[in-house]
């Protein structure tokens, strides 16, 4: 596997340290330089195109969120994994493209998964084909959600189901559940409607799931999903979900 040259981003010295001591077991890391706050690692990265950084977002001068919106720009972009102590960032971090988003304190295995995660978008950004469908997508092709002590990374097209509650909205996947803090109406908005159709004030659902339409009587239908799932169509959504079945 290719070593990736990579950068060490922190305005806190020891917490240089530790990642330079975390990198070492992983041989994948060639760390190549340090910087103390956004604006230095901006100059660095010039000089020496990383293909990974380590971007702390608390620092002086101008923060990782910033800094990560400016190494978005290099001709030659580099990975970046948001390394931070607080899980608030999230939402920035959806629109910054970054690989990872890790707290503090960071243990190997969990950057282990981080890096394994920047080792796969290198060898995707290899792939022209790859890139021009990702860089001309209006939609989100991956979320970020809170899950005990960690943020996790879900790629779009792994949501079965949405249900909102409340202020979240809980994304089923894999059998397992996510709640995501976010409007179902904001949601729906970065989904590919080509992909993924709202059924009901407070469900969406992944379009090839859908296996038939049911009729229960005095107006009211549901979605199959499967043998075992039916959801209830709401009534300004059942013209739109008709039309996957031509009717």
């Amino acid at each position: 596997m290719k070593r990736l040259r990579t950068l060490i981003v922190d305005d806190e010295p020891l917490a240089i340290e530790r990642l330079e001591t975390l990198s070492a077991d992983h041989p994948v890391i060639e760390v190549v330089g340090t910087a103390n706050d956004g604006v230095e690692a901006l100059r660095i990265a010039q000089q020496l195109t990383p293909d990974l950084i380590f971007l702390d977002i608390g620092m002086p001068k101008m923060d990782g969120i910033n800094a990560a919106r400016a190494l978005g720009l290099m001709h030659k972009k580099p990975a970046i994994i948001l390394i931070t102590a607080y899980d608030n960032f999230a939402v920035e971090a959806f629109d910054l493209d970054v690989v990872d988003y890790v707290l503090k304190p960071v243990s190997s295995e969990r950057l282990g998964r981080a890096i394994a995660r920047a080792a796969g978008t290198q060898e995707a950004e290899t792939s022209p084909a790859t890139t021009t469908a990702k860089s001309d997508s209006r939609y989100a092709h991956e979320f970020w959600v809170s899950h005990r002590a960690e943020l996790i990374r879900i790629a779009a097209m792994d949501i079965e189901r949405i249900e909102a509650e409340r202020d979240y909205m809980r994304l089923h996947t894999g059998g397992r559940s996510y709640l995501l803090h976010q409007t179902i109406s904001t949601l729906e908005q970065r989904l590919d409607p080509d992909q993924f159709q709202r059924i009901h004030r407070s469900h969406i659902v992944r379009r090839d799931l859908i296996t038939g339409l049911r009729h229960e009587g005095g107006g009211v239908w549901h979605a199959l999903l499967g043998e075992d799932l039916s959801m209830r169509i709401g009534r300004k959504y059942l013209a739109e979900v008709k039309r996957l079945a031509g009717k």
